[in-house]
């Protein structure tokens, strides 16, 4: 039945929720919120929090949110209308009479209920039989053990058009066709009555359940060649695929234990990580992932995380899922992504290389805003003022289908930071003037000759043996390209060779959130880059900390980092001594002669602390 959000606001306001969760949960006052240990997973330092002033509960170790309703389904697993009624009797509120029509859809699905049940325990005795065989060893194949055969439900559909009809016509072939079992063929005009069939024939089952368990429809698999690969239930009155995730009801929980929840392609992904160890894995079913499917995720995880296959039409799907959930992202609503290898699904990954190759990537999984940057970053070149143009109006599309205006602004200032970072032109130093007497006696002081250091930074551009004891530095040290980005995008390299490398390197940080020596060159060498990256190690060139191979790497980077700004800011610090003697020369006053001192020093400082790190040459 349907109920009015006044009635169901004003079940929650006559609701106590400190004193419903504290039937179960010892709760401890906390200013003018409780707090206890968690109920939904194990932990022995208390972050659940129960707000009566809120109207919700919340854990921050683990995610479970929700108001007195939710905390009936959640923690007693009642169905939503019982837990109205509980909480209704308990206010003293009457419970509105229901719909007729939505009465009888409920009664209807109640009765289909009977019938997918059935049909569930028909397949798996057909699994048993000798027609399973072949879909048996389908599965010993794919490494399914009984084990997980058994916990998944697994049945097999005979290849024949009326043994499914014929073993449940007890209950009805109008009850089968309604749960999507048999097929009802059109009836033409004039001609006889065209015979119900089965669905499902010559296929391995798997039956879907909603979030309390139940079964409310089926996919199955074609045994031997046949079209489609995949065929589900079509929508019926107990199954809206487009709300429903193949083993949520499994899932939850073991998503609220492990504090994630993993989305994958296809079913049989989801059996192989189960039996991996990773028990918080769904899949949609066989749609692209929908707002209510995303609803249904975020309840379990502020941020789920997709791994879907690591060809094109994986990816094409992870980036769909990133722009469906843009208008809906918000503080709590995210989405992460992992990129598997070219070529592997999840089941590949794990049978191949093992659990713990799919752990590590998914402890550090891409943020949504990466994968859009990403994608947008990889759509064409940027070799142009338009193509450029088109970068960025793409970002700002994507930023303005945001619908938290709080999330929105970030996003609008993280994207136009990085697209800045990417296009900002290099900038070019300023030589300061020869110095000569000023006005007024006094003997106008110019800058001192520029030393060796100073020199490296001239008007033709950085030094090459600088330039290249730079780039040496950041390829090992990797992690510091994506800090010092702007800097770098400063500094004048005189090669074109190392200017090229730099950018790549750049792009690289931007469009990866890890990146160490081995995964740097793997992506110049995608770029048709890693011949630049092999010649800097046999030229000669200065040699650093971070440019010697027995470098403490914390010294290194340290170093790396201030020779970098130290080069970035010489130009500005040049222009700015030279504007500085410009205007001594023409007041010839004591500020102005002060400022020119100030600015000096700070250049003589700047070429000191260079000349410290020089260690000589590079061997």
């Amino acid at each position: 039945m349907t109920l009015s959000p006044a009635f169901l606001d004003e079940l929650r306001a006559r609701t106590s929720l400190s004193s419903l969760v504290g039937k179960a949960v010892k709760l401890q006052r906390a200013g003018r919120e409780w707090k206890a240990c968690c109920p939904f997973h194990k932990e022995k330092t208390p972050s659940f929090t129960v707000s009566d002033e809120k109207g919700f509960y919340h854990c921050f170790g683990c995610g479970a949110h929700g108001d007195a309703i939710r905390w009936l389904t959640d923690a007693r697993g009642l169905a939503f209308m019982d837990a109205v009624k509980e909480l209704a009797d308990a206010a003293g509120m009457a419970v509105p009479a229901p719909d007729p029509r939505a009465q009888a859809r409920a009664e209807r699905a109640a009765g289909l209920h009977e019938v997918t049940e059935a049909a569930q325990r028909w397949f798996v005795e057909q699994l048993d039989g000798l027609e399973g065989e072949p879909a048996r060893a389908y599965l010993r194949g794919r490494g399914i053990d009984e084990v997980a055969r058994r916990r998944f439900g697994f049945g097999f559909a005979p290849d024949s058009r009326g043994k499914l009809k014929t073993a449940l016509k007890s209950l009805g072939e109008e009850r089968l066709v309604e749960a999507g079992l048999l097929i009802a063929p059109e009836e033409e005009e004039g001609a006889a009555r065209r015979v119900p069939y089965d669905r499902f024939r010559g296929r391995l089952m798997l039956p879907i359940r909603d979030p309390r368990g139940r079964v409310i429809a089926f996919g199955g698999r074609i045994i031997g060649a046949g079209e489609p690969k995949y065929l589900n239930s079509p929508d019926t009155p107990l199954f809206d695929k487009g709300r429903t995730l193949f083993n949520l009801d499994r899932a939850g929980p073991a998503a609220r234990e492990a504090r994630r929840i993993l989305v994958v392609e296809g079913y049989m992904d989801v059996v192989a990580l189960d039996q991996a160890g990773f028990p918080e894995a769904v899949a949609p079913l066989g749609t692209a992932l929908t707002e209510g499917q995303l609803g249904l995720l975020w309840r379990f995880s502020p941020a789920p995380i997709l791994c879907f296959d690591g060809d094109a039409a994986g990816q094409k799907a992870a980036v769909r899922a990133a722009l469906r959930a843009l208008p809906h992202v918000g503080p709590g609503r995210s989405l992460g992504f992992v990129t598997l290898p070219a070529g592997e699904d999840p089941d590949d990954l794990v049978r191949n290389r093992g659990a713990a190759a799919l752990e590590a990537l998914l402890e550090k999984p891409e943020p949504l805003v990466d994968r859009l940057w990403r994608h947008e970053l990889e759509a064409e070149p940027l070799a142009t003022p338009e193509q450029r143009a088109g970068l960025r109006r793409r970002l700002l599309d994507h930023v303005s289908a945001i619908g938290d205006p709080d999330v929105r602004d970030q996003y609008r200032h993280e994207l136009l930071q990085r697209f800045a970072v990417l296009t900002r032109p290099a900038q070019r130093p300023w030589s300061g003037p020869r110095g000569r007497p000023g006005p007024g006696g006094r003997f106008f002081q110019p800058p001192r000759p520029a030393s060796a250091e100073a020199k490296a930074v001239g008007n033709d551009g950085l030094d090459p043996q600088l330039a290249r004891a730079v780039l040496v530095g950041m390829a090992r040290y990797p992690a510091q390209i994506g800090e010092h980005a702007d800097a770098l995008l400063k500094l004048p390299m005189q090669e074109r060779d190392a200017a090229r490398l730099r950018e790549l390197m750049i792009e690289a940080a931007m469009t990866h959130a890890e990146l160490d020596p081995e995964a740097l060159h793997t992506i110049l060498a995608a770029k048709g880059a890693a011949a630049l990256l092999e010649a800097l190690g046999l030229k000669r060139g200065l040699a650093f900390s971070f440019t010697r191979r027995d470098a403490d790497p914390e010294r290194a980077c340290r170093d790396l980092a201030l020779v970098v700004e130290t080069l970035a800011a010489r130009p500005g610090l040049d222009a700015a001594l030279q504007a500085a003697t410009a205007r001594l020369k023409e007041a010839g006053d004591e500020a102005a002669f002060q400022e020119q001192q100030r600015l000096r020093a700070a250049r003589d400082e700047a070429d000191r602390q260079l000349a410290t790190l020089i260690e000589g040459d590079a061997d």
